[in-house]
């Protein structure tokens, strides 16, 4: 198996039980929620079952709690998740753009059964202190795909295989964040980049505390950093966070910041908690 839509299946296919999830080719493990791809780092489906107190349910978005930690017996979480196995094969979808199969265990118990809801793709993942226990969790944001796109089989078993990807990335260019930019010049706060292009300077406005739910992050000037595009991409990652003293944690320097245009501590203090660096 790979990643994309499986031939045969139907998004809102009904499924008695795991293992006729699994002999349709939907997913392979009887009962971790996470497939790895076997072919690939990424990951190839999820199976939301609620089985994490942390796991966020709606029709257009869903936030899913990695694996590890938690103790069956009290459905607390004690221990901490690692950034490895299905955690990490999660990541590098959301970090790659590739969608993943979600299938979802129904929640009118009477029917009972899983559903298979489509694909999804991975727009944020965080670490976080789990809202069940001392523990710290992976949890991961998705949300659907406009377009289900059936990967092709490769030409031959020489040829690696080949999947063809709809990827969407959000740049939010409202007046504010504009006004932002036109502080720093569009000059990158972070590395100093100022990139040229023939119509003119190019920077992109980073929120620090995200926006929309479940982060609520605000759309106002000081939660909004100007970036270039690879420093925008590292930091929405976790490559690294800013410290309320304008230290970088988890790259050397330090942002540059103008006196007009001074971000706001507890939106440092959110995305350093939230997004745990790698130091």
């Amino acid at each position: 198996m790979a990643i994309g839509d499986v031939a045969g299946v139907s998004v809102g296919q009904w499924f008695q039980d795991r293992e006729a999830v699994r002999v349709a080719g939907l997913h392979r493990p009887p009962q971790a929620g996470i497939c790895k791809d076997e072919n690939g780092p990424d990951a190839e489906s999820i199976v939301v079952s609620g089985g994490f107190p942390d796991d966020e349910e709606h029709d257009d978005w869903i936030v899913y709690t990695g694996q590890g930690g938690l103790n069956r017996d009290t459905n607390r979480q004690e221990g901490d998740q690692e950034l490895q196995r299905g955690n990490l094969a999660l990541k590098i979808s959301q970090e790659q753009g590739l969608p993943v199969r979600v299938i979802r265990r129904c929640p009118d118990r009477s029917r009972g059964g899983y559903e298979y809801i489509g694909l999804w793709r991975v727009e944020q993942a965080w670490y976080a202190p789990s809202n069940h226990g001392p523990g710290k969790v992976w949890r991961f944001k998705l949300v659907p795909l406009e377009k289900h796109v059936v990967p092709q089989a490769p030409a031959s078993a020489g040829q690696p295989r080949r999947a063809e990807v709809r990827t969407s990335r959000v740049i939010r260019d409202t007046e504010v964040a504009r006004w932002v930019k036109e502080q720093y010049d569009y000059t990158c706060q972070v590395c100093r980049t100022r990139l040229q292009t023939p119509g003119g300077a190019y920077a992109e406005g980073a929120h620090i505390r995200p926006l929309g739910r479940p982060h609520d992050g605000p759309d106002e000037p000081q939660n909004i950093l100007c970036l270039c595009p690879n420093c925008h991409v590292v930091f929405d990652a976790g490559g690294f966070a800013i410290a309320e003293d304008g230290a970088l944690v988890g790259r050397e320097g330090r942002l540059w910041v103008v006196p007009a245009n001074t971000p706001k501590s507890e939106h440092l203090r959110y995305r350093m908690y939230q997004y745990n660096p790698k130091v």
